[in-house]
């Protein structure tokens, strides 16, 4: 008679076997990048945001309609890289949409006091994140008057551009996200029809200069920024067609100063247009 085998106990694997087998603890999700809106339609006006490249720091931009003649917009501009910032970026977006309907919406309301409140809470909001500089141009665009109510946090200045020239929109308080009880205020300005308000960021201000060219040294014949002057001088020069235009001129005008692909600033620009009386019909 044939003996059988012995036939030892069954074991199976530890579960630390297939994670490791499949590296299932190095399996991450991809992290969502904050979105923002489209460009909302206005009446006689329009209003577009543009970025150059991928975006590698803290710039973000944002658009949102919070009643039949008003759209409110925003840039930021966090202190650090976009791996550093997403969340922070997450959660202030979210303050935006949420509260700014709340204090913007309606006809019974003071338009200054309700931007300062918002201005206030992103603040709280960033500040939970910790201490980070975060410059923030935010605008409330009133289509019936063709006002802006701003609050320039620390921001670059907003370029008002008119029959007259160019208007600098400077700074009305300190960048959010430092300072738990600072203290913020607002100002108001008329587009004229025709007219044109310009935001970028501070990687468009800080582009740098890499060849050597007569027209951009500075006195030590060193290497200089873009900077606010070169802002201005394309704005100035610029032929205003639509909104996404100007935005891309100038971001093309700031790509011939920095051909290089800028690798710790990214380079946004917004702009809002007042269609001339005669294009009256959009």
């Amino acid at each position: 008679m044939t003996e059988r085998a012995d036939v030892g106990e069954l074991k199976l694997p530890a579960p630390g076997f297939w994670r490791s087998l499949f590296k299932i603890d190095q399996v991450t999700v991809p992290l969502a990048d904050p979105l923002h809106c489209d460009a909302p339609m206005l009446r006689h006006a329009e209003i577009a945001a543009v970025y150059s490249g991928q975006r590698v720091a803290g710039d973000f931009y944002e658009f949102l309609r919070v009643g039949p003649s008003r759209m409110l917009f925003v840039l930021l501009d966090i202190a650090g890289l976009r791996a550093d910032t997403r969340e922070i970026l997450i959660a202030v977006q979210k303050t935006f949409l949420t509260l700014a309907p709340e204090l913007l919406s309606g006809e019974d309301f003071n338009e200054t006091t309700a931007m300062i409140e918002l201005c206030n809470e992103m603040n709280l909001t960033i500040l939970r994140g910790g201490l980070r500089s975060c410059p923030a141009f935010i605008g409330c665009y009133n289509e019936d008057l063709g006002t802006v109510c701003y609050a320039n946090a620390g921001h670059t200045p907003g370029l008002l551009r008119d029959n007259t020239g160019i208007t600098l929109l400077e700074a009305t308080g300190l960048p959010l996200g430092l300072f738990s009880h600072t203290i913020q205020s607002a100002a108001a300005c008329h587009l004229l029809p025709g007219s044109a308000l310009l935001v970028v960021s501070r990687g468009i201000i800080e582009a740098d200069y890499v060849h050597v060219h007569a027209d951009h040294l500075d006195a030590d014949h060193q290497a200089a920024e873009f900077g606010l002057d070169g802002v201005k001088q394309s704005f100035q020069q610029a032929t205003v067609l639509t909104a996404r235009d100007l935005c891309l001129t100038m971001l093309q005008d700031a790509r011939k100063f920095t051909p290089m692909t800028p690798t710790h600033n990214d380079l946004t620009t917004l702009a809002l247009v007042r269609n001339a009386s005669g294009d009256d019909a959009v």
